[in-house]
């Protein structure tokens, strides 16, 4: 209705704006009568017009028809403001995380490493350069290589656990406490294959420590605070959530098996404590997922259950060697939930067992989908290796498993993975491919060391030279020989025999990982 009475009174003022009506405004009225006249029809118009606006307006001013009830529901019920409440003592003003930072920041320190290297000229050795230049112009010049991370104190008497990526292949680490004292550290153990390094320093008196938290009882939501050293800056703390568990795609260690959150975590962070609202350990402080070195939100911190399991084979002395299930497993996917009848694409699929291995023991077969371990859910192959290998060795774990479309129980004994057959290292010399080359038996515990399926047999490449012919044509520590001339090779000392048997020409089969290459190499 408003914008029926704005356009009549845009009519209306346009008509009296117009060439028209300026005409009798301005023309020359020979008799008052008509001066009269123009005036009282104006003023008609403009009463006319008032009369118009009361009534449309009277009309608008009526009540609308009221909404049907599906109108109603479509627009939903009014959302309630948030009380807005001024806090009442001064204790709930103060709240804050600043008790939990007192308590756990003390524990967790910064690690400054360094080492010496060498860098050889690209001239070195030439002829020609050195005519000109002399020899000793050529000779490797020494550079000192700085890191940084942070670690976190995890008894009184000075272990600390660190990533292994802080401090690998460095030789000098110091540990500055929070107090800005100084130590010098001795390298206890280093892990790759989960990341992690422990460290210890000695001290005239017990030093502040974290105490474990389950990180197995942790959800999703639940408040964490992020301890460390970024970018040199100094001790700094910030807050997030845990933003997923059971992260298995993130390919940083051999255990594949992260804590997310989006407390900011930053290059220095690494080797840094995550703690709850209770000052606990949950994580140690890894990766971080950025594109610009920076934290977008998006890091991951190594499973409290994960350290401890690590930590205790440091303090034991013993060599850290984790329980096995003897089966290979893979992760199921879609397909094979589909062509299994699963409800969903969940759980590791035994591909393969080993002969009297723990599960074969128990009764798994291969085709079997393991769902649980000891109650906890299994997503995926990589979640089943964490799973078993925080446990302790000599130990029974419920295992539930998926066999035909039932689900079984099945009670599995846990035990260390079995050196079957024995390791026996050759150095092979001679005029022939694998000059220079490290070649050792393949067991289930050497398997494991190296990271490959444990259920892999044969003879691995345990080292190689790294100018070595077989180095230049893409051989790597790992690698397996399968055969030699067309002989199958069983074990090193079989290898050892045929390969230095002399002979014009060779040919080898290598496995890179799944993958048969065949090599011909002739003199």
């Amino acid at each position: 209705m408003s914008r029926i009475i704005e356009r009549v009174h845009k009519k209306c003022w346009r008509f009296l704006g117009s060439s028209e009506a300026r005409k009798r405004r301005t023309r020359p009225q020979k008799a008052l009568g008509c001066v009269v006249d123009l005036r009282k029809s104006k003023r008609s118009l403009v009463l006319a017009l008032a009369a118009l606006s009361v009534s449309l307006s009277s009309a608008c001013a009526e009540p609308a028809p009221e909404e049907s009830d599906h109108f109603k529901e479509m627009q939903g019920d009014a959302i309630a403001p948030a009380p807005r409440m001024v806090p009442d003592t001064m204790s709930e003003v103060r709240l804050s995380f600043a008790p939990v930072v007192e308590r756990a920041a003390p524990a967790v320190v910064n690690v400054y490493t360094r080492r010496v290297v060498k860098q050889r000229s690209p001239f070195a050795g030439d002829p020609f350069f050195e005519r000109f230049f002399g020899s000793r112009s050529g000779a490797p010049r020494e550079r000192v290589q700085n890191s940084l991370g942070s670690g976190v104190i995890v008894s009184p008497e000075g272990v600390i656990v660190t990533n292994n990526h802080v401090i690998e292949g460095m030789t000098e680490i110091k540990v500055v406490l929070n107090d800005r004292r100084e130590f010098n550290a001795e390298l206890v153990l280093a892990d790759p294959h989960t990341d992690l390094a422990v460290l210890k320093i000695e001290t005239d008196e017990p030093l502040q420590y974290l105490s474990f938290a389950n990180s197995d009882r942790l959800q999703v939501g639940d408040i964490v605070l992020a301890i460390g050293n970024p970018f040199g800056v100094g001790q700094t703390v910030t807050n997030g959530i845990i933003s997923a568990l059971a992260r298995t795609a993130v390919s940083v260690s051999d255990y594949q098996f992260f804590i997310q959150t989006d407390a900011a975590i930053n290059p220095g962070n690494s080797g840094g404590a995550l703690v709850d609202t209770h000052g606990r350990l949950v994580g140690v402080n890894t990766a971080i997922f950025s594109r610009s070195g920076g934290s977008n939100g998006i890091g991951f911190a190594i499973p409290s259950r994960l350290v401890q399991q690590v930590i205790k084979s440091a303090t034991d002395g013993g060599a850290l060697v984790r329980p096995w299930i003897g089966a290979s497993t893979s992760t199921v996917t879609a397909d094979i939930a589909k062509a299994l009848k699963l409800d969903r694409p969940a759980g590791a699929i035994v591909d393969d067992i080993w002969v009297s291995g723990p599960a074969d023991s128990a009764g798994i077969k291969p085709g079997d989908v393991i769902v649980e371990v000891d109650g906890e859910p299994v997503y995926d192959a990589q979640t089943l290796q964490y799973r078993v290998g925080v446990m302790d060795d000599a130990t029974h774990a419920d295992v539930a498993y998926i066999r035909g479309g039932k689900l079984r129980h099945a009670n599995v004994a846990l035990a260390l993975p079995p050196e079957t057959p024995a390791r026996d290292p050759h150095v092979l010399e001679g005029n022939h491919p694998l000059n220079g080359v490290t070649i050792d038996n393949l067991s289930p515990r050497y398997a494991e060391e190296l990271g490959l399926d444990p259920l892999s047999k044969g003879v691995v490449v345990a080292e190689l030279q790294p100018r070595s012919f077989a180095a230049r044509r893409g051989l790597r520590p790992g690698h397996k020989i399968v055969s030699v001339n067309g002989k199958a090779i069983n074990n090193a000392a079989d290898l050892a025999r045929e390969i230095e048997t002399p002979a014009r020409s060779w040919e080898l089969e290598v496995d890179t990982g799944g993958r048969i290459v065949p090599w011909r190499v002739g003199r």
